[in-house]
């Protein structure tokens, strides 16, 4: 049978809190941790069958129609057994959505870097060399690489507008009118795209680096032209995603097509450089934001307009907007988000889609307010939190963001800081400290989990796969948790499409949707257990392998009997997220040191607060947040992608180029939870942590760098020269 849960008002019991075992929010460590460290965990490109080939993405140097010139001569060299050139391969990768299915084509080359074609061969060596043969000519079509030169439509635009804003900047008795950029970046995971397919029996098996399986399987299977229960995608050890995982990409149709006209395994691996260009990026912004407060320092006023791009015929726009429409209260609104269309690769879903560009940039400006209204930043913040959400009038299902204010300033200590800027020195370094407010979307999806009890212990099946985020862990302590069972004797197995459907990882859903999964399973378990015990689910304690009810106590063994007991559970959203509105929240406080000299910003400490609901593992929560705020540091003082202007590559397409926050830039990270159970999230009370805390972290420094030397950087990232020419 499967237990079904359709969240579509709160919960009012909360049977979490019942349980004997006490794994469940506790410290726990990754059962899967001593396999990485060890090198046992197999990932993607380490899967290799006994008589693979190995391909080559080869891909074109300008846009325009696409011609191999040299194809014949390729495929005679040395090991080459083919070169494909088909128009079945995906032009740009997927979002990894439903309602998406990848852009196919590659007659046509939309910019510069799109994979063409597959060179295959015995060995990689053969593979790489014949590859760097083929000459591809591409190129002659014109088109806007640069923003502020692409064509904006209609159906590119979306507004909202509540009450009178215009009036409202006019009649403020303070305003902000400010224009912030931030540049495009990658999310840049240590482990490469890589994919290994194999075909029996017109059956397709994918060993790849993916995110969402249950959608990932429906778009090779559309890309290759066969039936979704024909195809098994195998993922159990993914090394980061961070949205660039989330659809397929160039690589696993590739290998799939290849593999299906050779008729055996074809493995293909993103070199590092591919990485930068063939798969999606965060859009680059332009956000100009405009505030009006009243003497009392409360908004009157909230206008957000935000530009982002993506290549024509793509319908994913960065959502930039998503948490200004609920971040904080003023009865007159604007909100505009466009989407302008430029010839560079796709953009897509990166870390905190939306929010991770949308708060930052909004954070700023509201420093820049609280400081004309000559009020206190965290005080500022205080005054204007909303008491319902301020467009679609329906309650918050919880509110932390007080809470988090408050306790985040104290821990920080905040009230030490002078008001005024430029007002502490030690030699050429100036110290200042800057903080902003967290705000991220929650999400429910839906999800499917398989669970078994035998004798020898639990095992719990789902495609939802492991980024490094820890779902190895949380899956064991839920299991353990519901079940009565030490996490040694509970074995947790992910990545494989023929499990039951899970979540995904993406948007920080894995945890609250596939854990709520389980736990259903584990609910239809534990009926059974108290039907054989002859007693009420509600009246059963499970721990330690043994079952209770009133004066009987049994090892569970002896309640299964001969067979396992197997529940299936099923998750989903249902209306609940139309009746209120669900966040999660946070406050960053950073402290940093402007050398006078150089322009060079160090930080000295960068601390979170964050309510997200019950924290299933403080350890893995703890290690989502110290992540985040390392993003932070990125996005604040180093990361952009450059585009050429003459023809949209990117440039900086590696990580000697791309300056990623390093060991020497990150201090030690000061990350709090605030006790939270909100009655909407269901029945573990939990919400996704593992985006939130690099929603503002970088506004936290930026604010800081302000109250250092009293230079206000809008344009992202602050790299020294431009710190040094505020200075000068």
């Amino acid at each position: 049978m499967t237990e079904e849960l359709k969240i579509d008002g709160p919960t009012q019991a909360r049977p979490e809190d019942a349980h004997a075992q006490g794994v469940l929010s506790r410290e726990a460590a990754r059962p899967d941790g001593p396999l990485k460290v060890s090198g046992r965990a197999a990932y993607a490109a380490e899967y290799l069958p006994e008589g693979a080939a190995h391909g080559v993405l080869v891909r074109a140097p300008g846009r325009g129609k696409v011609r191999l010139a040299n194809r014949a001569e390729v495929e005679a060299m040395q090991g080459v057994l083919c070169v494909l050139h088909d128009d079945r391969m995906v032009r740009n990768a997927a979002q990894g959505t439903a309602n998406e299915a990848p852009v196919q084509g590659v007659e046509w080359a939309e910019y510069v870097g799109q994979p063409v074609a597959l060179v295959v061969a015995e060995t990689p060596e053969q593979a790489s060399h014949a590859a760097a043969r083929l000459r591809v000519e591409a190129g002659g079509s014109k088109g806007a690489v640069t923003p502020g030169e692409g064509e904006v439509t209609d159906e590119d635009v979306t507004t909202s507008e509540t009450g009178d804003f215009e009036a409202a900047m006019r009649e403020g008795a303070q305003t902000l009118d400010a224009t912030y950029t931030t540049p495009s970046h990658v999310s840049a995971a240590m482990e490469p795209h890589a994919a290994i397919a194999e075909w029996k029996d017109g059956c397709l098996t994918l060993h790849s680096a993916l995110q969402m399986l249950k959608f990932n399987r429906n778009e090779i299977a559309d890309c290759v032209g066969v039936d979704p229960g024909n195809v098994r995608v195998l993922a159990p050890y993914v090394g980061g995603g961070f949205g660039s995982k989330l659809g397929i990409s160039a690589e696993a149709v590739a290998a799939a097509l290849a593999a299906r006209d050779l008729g055996r395994p074809v493995r293909v691996v993103q070199t590092r450089r591919q990485v930068f260009e063939v798969n999606t990026r965060r859009s680059e912004t332009r956000q100009r934001i405009r505030l009006a407060a009243d003497r009392d320092g409360r908004l009157t006023g909230l206008g957000h307009d935000a530009l982002a791009s993506n290549l024509p015929g793509e319908d994913f726009a960065e959502p930039v907007l998503q948490a200004s429409h609920f971040s904080y209260a003023a009865p007159n609104r604007r909100l505009r988000q466009s989407a302008e269309r430029l010839f560079r690769p796709a953009s897509g879903s990166v870390r905190a889609p939306g929010e991770a560009v949308g708060v930052t940039m909004f954070e700023i400006a509201m420093d820049e307010l609280a400081e004309s209204c000559g009020i206190d930043p965290v005080e500022f913040r205080l005054r204007n939190i909303p008491e319902t959400d301020p467009e679609r009038d329906v309650p918050f299902s919880s509110h932390m963001l007080a809470e988090c204010l408050t306790e985040g300033s104290h821990r920080f200590g905040w009230a030490d800081r002078p008001a005024a800027t430029r007002q502490r020195q030690e030699g050429e370094w100036w110290i200042g400290t800057g903080m902003a407010a967290a705000f991220r979307v929650n999400l429910l999806m839906e999800a499917e989990a398989r669970v078994r009890l035998s004798p020898e212990g639990v095992v719990v099946e789902t495609d939802m796969t492991d980024i490094g985020t820890g779902t190895y862990s949380i899956l064991t302590q839920i299991a353990a948790e519901r079940l009565g069972h030490p996490p040694d004797r509970c074995e947790v197995r992910l990545g494989d499409t023929d499990f039951p459907p899970g979540s995904g990882a993406g948007g920080s859903v894995g945890a609250a949707s596939t854990g709520t999964a389980v736990w259903l399973a584990c609910t239809e378990i534990r009926r059974q257990l108290a039907e054989a015990m002859g007693c009420s689910e509600a009246d059963l304690t499970l721990k330690d392998g043994r079952a209770t009810c009133g004066n009987r106590s049994l090892d569970i063994a002896e309640v299964i009997g001969d067979g396992p007991l197997e529940g299936h559970g099923h998750l989903q959203p249902g209306k609940a997220l139309k009746k209120v509105r669900q966040s999660t929240f946070g406050a960053h406080f950073a402290e940093v040191a402007v050398s006078d000299v150089t322009g060079e910003v160090r930080v000295r400490r960068l601390a979170g607060t964050y309510a997200a609901g019950r924290i299933l593992n403080p350890r893995t929560a703890r290690s989502q947040c110290h992540g985040g705020l390392t993003w932070g540091i990125g996005m604040a003082l180093t990361e952009a992608l450059e585009h050429d202007r003459r023809d949209g590559h990117a440039v900086n397409r590696d990580f000697a180029e791309y300056h990623l926050p390093v060991n020497a830039d990150v201090p030690d990270l000061d990350v709090e939870f605030v006790e939270e159970r909100d009655d909407w999230a269901g029945p573990m009370q939990a919400k996704g942590i593992g985006e939130l805390s690099i929603c503002g972290s970088g506004a936290a420094i930026i604010n800081a760098i302000h109250h250092a030397c009293g230079v206000r950087v809008r344009d992202l990232p602050a790299t020294p020269d431009r710190v040094l020419a505020g200075l000068a």
